[in-house]
């Protein structure tokens, strides 16, 4: 990492924060894969996250920060506050506030916490499904034009931007038709049920969790107003929270009894993804999916 991108940032630093900052450390940082990840101290001891990609990226980062704003503002869950984020040199750059954050570690007082300040975050509405800008999933887009009808936004924004996608990177010509069967036949899933559109993480899952200061903080979202289902439905994907968080969460606010006929459904958005960011075994997931949602359709 140059001297001069490290500069850059700092000023851009010192001028958000404004209080000069110099940089007296940087290092790698435990992140996910799509940014490389530091920790900036200075010659004061202030710390703060850094994300880094390329130039062209910056809306990415810019809307995260938004996110970031906006879970910030429903007072429900903690989160790192950005910031300033910023083009140097080649890169993109996005500054938040650097807390020390531990795993969950054993079941507990934090999966109840967390079950609860969650549904607490999901009385936050807006006026529509959607939300006022564009963001990414991962790095993949996600378009968030406001609509009127959940099950318009969840075809239309979600779904079928996936299944386009996953064409164009090679999936099955039958895992496309079958996903487009299920496209047209969508509404048959949502007998009776009008969710209102509630702020949502977006991408919830263990690895976008810890604890800071005894107390959950959740970070890299991908937030939109959307049916508060779909949160539930991708904490449960790759390995679940604890039982107490989903306790905690029906006691604060039931989910609805048709939740688990809509899991599936809410689940295959972001095993679509996976396949459009990683390829492998993705594809036969999101393909056993898609077979088990027409199954109940017959």
């Amino acid at each position: 990492m140059s001297a001069e991108l490290i500069s850059e940032i700092a000023d851009a630093i010192s001028v958000a924060s404004g209080n000069y900052f110099q940089v007296s450390t940087h290092v790698g940082a435990v992140g996910g894969c799509i940014n490389q990840s530091l920790v900036f101290t200075g010659v004061d001891g202030r710390r703060y996250f850094v994300k880094l990609n390329r130039a062209a990226d910056l809306a990415m980062f810019e809307a995260e920060a938004a996110g970031l704003l906006e879970l910030r503002d429903a007072g429900a869950i903690r989160v790192p506050d950005p910031l300033t984020s910023g083009v140097a040199g080649e890169k993109c750059f996005l500054v938040m506030e650097w807390l020390d954050l531990r795993p969950a570690g054993k079941p507990g007082k934090f999966a109840t916490e967390l079950g609860e300040q969650l549904a607490l975050l999901h009385r936050t509405t807006w006026h529509a499904f959607g939300w006022d800008r564009a963001n990414t999933i991962g790095s993949t887009p996600q378009s968030n034009l406001p609509a009127d009808s959940w099950v318009q936004f969840y075809r239309d924004q979600r779904l079928k931007p996936q299944l386009e996608l996953a064409a164009a990177h090679g999936a099955a010509i039958s895992l496309i038709e079958r996903g487009e069967r299920l496209l047209a036949s969508i509404g048959n899933f949502f007998p009776g049920y009008t969710p209102q559109p509630s702020l949502l993480h977006g991408d919830l899952w263990s690895g976008n969790t810890g604890i800071c200061a005894g107390e959950p903080v959740v970070f890299d979202p991908a937030v939109y107003f959307g049916d508060r289902e779909t949160d539930i439905a991708m904490s449960e994907l790759f390995g679940g929270f604890d039982s107490a968080f989903y306790a905690a969460y029906n006691g604060a606010w039931p989910l609805d009894q048709g939740y688990s006929s809509r899991k599936l459904l809410y689940q295959l958005y972001h095993l679509l993804n996976h396949f459009n960011l990683f390829g492998g075994a993705y594809a036969r997931q999101s393909s056993m999916v898609i077979d088990r949602l027409l199954a109940e359709l017959r």
